[in-house]
């Protein structure tokens, strides 16, 4: 990332790369290939005793921020994560942790909006304060389900329903690509809601979250198969899966607002991962440059070859700067934060894969060998590609994005 850092964040910055490098070499990613976690349950507690979990969670309830701006700061570990191709649950944990704290502020909802049913057992909050407190102390761990199999796929798209019956809520569907899945304590289900009684008016329709228990009767779990080496991912199936009515995470069928706030939060630290693993590759490829020789003389003394790391760089710069932009408009609530996150997830998917396949290329025969550690990168960016949305419909998000802006222009 290209801020201008405090001591603060500079420190959390530097005490999280030494800690990645010094407990997640590449040897150790190598060797954690076939490993069903991709990562010890230790080195994650230790990561959130860092601050990993907790910047997006007031202080309030165990949280804090380093400078004032949790997402900002939260950038700077995602970015280390793709430099180091590290292994853990950062982005699904955040978003949970941050969706459960976002519920926790805003309270009870009242009369205005849908609701939770009459005879609920309470609005949960001691349940939802419980499990976000073990995310914070990384004790357990949390997923966000959210798209499905096809056509449920594309960005925003959700194949979960779920049902008010009595005091209990009951979940429907199939949820992929679920990162830590079989890792997970807890799953934040995005589901559709069709009806069901509520105190203040009409069934509530529209999305609802509910938090629900891995080990909950009725939820199974399959794993898939990925390029990464440690990011771990699941189906998960949800069959007729009871939970009492104090598990929905804000109000049922009131979700709308919420969800488009964790798609936002989820493309920023993808995005900063991403570049992350950009920037190392593109490092590692430069300094490869310098010392392999050619008839006498380094590759980078060629000038084909420079106009090449001058394209390079320029993707690689701006991608930097997209990604800050987004992480302070969406930090920030501002108006233009859905634009600015649709912008550097496109941004980045595209030009950071350019990049990368240049980096390969550059390296010759070596590049694609599984000894090199330039691969490590690939694989991190290429999944980070692929997840909440692909360049493709993001780039058709802004058009949507500006089509509304200029009807309503039209319209005043």
């Amino acid at each position: 990332m290209r801020l201008d850092l405090s001591d603060d964040q500079e420190l959390f910055r530097e005490t999280t790369e030494r800690y990645l490098r010094e407990h997640v070499p590449a040897g150790e990613l190598r060797r954690r290939r076939d490993d069903p976690a991709g990562f010890d349950a230790d080195y994650w507690r230790r990561g959130a005793e860092l601050g990993w979990t907790s910047l997006l969670v007031d202080e309030a309830r165990g949280g804090g921020s380093i400078s004032g701006d949790g997402l900002v700061d939260l950038t700077l570990a995602a970015h280390e994560f793709g430099r180091h191709a590290a292994p853990g649950p950062l982005l699904p944990v955040n978003v949970v942790a941050a969706a459960l704290n976002a519920a926790l502020a805003a309270g009870p909802t009242d009369a205005a909006g849908p609701v939770r049913p009459t005879g609920s057992a309470g609005d949960g909050a001691d349940t939802l304060a419980a499990v976000l407190a073990e995310l914070v102390a990384g004790t357990r761990i949390a997923s966000w389900c959210l798209s499905g199999p096809r056509p449920h796929d594309r960005l925003g798209a959700t194949a979960l329903t779920a049902r008010v019956d009595g005091g209990e809520v009951v979940v429907d569907g199939v949820a992929r690509p679920v990162e830590a899945g079989a890792q997970a304590d807890h799953f934040l289900v995005t589901a559709r809601t069709g009806g069901g009684p509520t105190r203040g008016g009409p069934a509530g329709e529209g999305l609802t979250q509910v938090l629900v228990p891995a080990d909950a009767p009725g939820v199974s779990v399959a794993p898939m198969h990925t390029v990464d080496l440690t990011r771990r991912f699941a189906v998960v199936t949800f069959a007729g899966v009871r939970v009492p009515v104090d598990r929905v995470v804000g109000a049922v069928g009131g979700a709308a607002a919420a969800v488009e706030r964790q798609l936002r939060l989820a493309a920023v630290i993808s995005c900063a991962e991403a570049v992350g693993a950009m920037q190392a590759a593109f490092d590692m490829t430069v300094a490869w440059a310098f010392d392999r020789y050619s008839f006498g003389r380094p590759l980078a003394s060629y000038q084909a070859l420079k106009h090449r790391f001058a394209d390079m760089k320029s993707w690689l710069e701006a991608s930097h700067a997209v990604t800050d932009a987004a992480a302070a408009a969406v930090s920030a609530d501002r108006p233009d934060a859905a634009e600015l996150a649709s912008a550097a997830k496109a941004f980045v998917g595209d030009y950071g894969s350019e990049l990368l396949q240049d980096c390969v290329q550059l390296h010759g025969g070596i590049g694609v060998t599984f000894e090199h550690d330039l691969h490590l990168f690939l694989r991190r960016h290429t999944v980070a590609r692929a997840l909440h949305g692909t360049p493709s419909e993001h780039r058709q998000r802004l058009a949507d994005i500006t089509d509304t802006a200029d009807h309503r222009e039209d319209a005043a």
